[in-house]
């Protein structure tokens, strides 16, 4: 760890720290995609309804947590990042949790089935899209770093390497929907058209989790680029 610097001492009322505190929260949000999914796949209806609420409970707490970052954030000279960036970062963070909110409360209130064809796919891609998100985290997690360099010398070297590793998790992610789409492809005329339908629109949900992390690490990009 990097000691803090008097310059930091200026930074007081920095948005570091509870933008951390967010994606903390938004991946707690994320993980439980994967018990989800499994309760979904065994058919444990009780089990999904119970974590759906977990969701929808952490989904809620991430939404106060950003409400509480805009309503704090300071209008400084001192500011370590411009303001808009921070908002844009914790607005996409916070879309992560508000499309696991999305996808589960379809699943859980139409009691959806995931095929057997589709359910080893299915948690691979669930597997990589937290990944995603794990990735994020670590990216948002070093910008205390960042800022005590001034956006400067090898931390922004090592950070630039890790939203790289976040750009192949999402790639990866868009290789399996793709095969999962193709599956279900070739499946889908002996299901229930409605919930073929219902089934594109959470593998694109589902896959868009990814997608959106992956934003997160393009617009801490941006941080290092200015």
């Amino acid at each position: 760890m990097v000691r803090r610097s008097p310059i930091s001492n200026m930074f007081a009322g920095s948005p570091v720290k509870p933008l951390q505190e967010h994606i903390g929260k938004v991946h707690e949000c994320v993980k439980k995609l994967d018990p989800f999914f499994k309760a979904v796949i065994e058919k444990d209806y009780d089990q999904v309804a119970v974590l759906q609420n977990e969701i929808h409970k952490l989904e809620v707490e991430a939404d106060d947590l950003k409400h509480n970052l805009r309503l704090s954030l300071p209008n400084s000279l001192f500011m370590p990042m411009p303001r808009e960036r921070i908002l844009d970062i914790v607005t996409h963070q916070d879309q992560m949790a508000n499309k696991v909110k999305e996808v589960t409360s379809v699943i859980s209130g139409r009691k959806m089935e995931v095929p057997a064809e589709l359910a080893e796919l299915m948690g691979l891609y669930v597997s990589r899209c937290i990944a995603a998100s794990r990735q994020a985290k670590r990216v948002i997690n070093e910008l205390d770093e960042l800022v005590e360099v001034g956006f400067r010398g090898r931390e922004v070297s090592s950070v630039e390497e890790m939203v790289d590793d976040l750009d192949k998790i999402e790639y990866e992610t868009d290789k399996l929907e793709s095969q999962i789409n193709n599956t279900l492809f070739v499946i889908e005329k002996d299901l229930e058209p409605i919930n073929v339908i219902f089934l594109y629109r959470v593998i694109r949900g589902i896959g868009e989790v990814a997608d959106i992390a992956q934003r997160v690490g393009a617009r801490l990009e941006l941080l290092l680029a200015r």
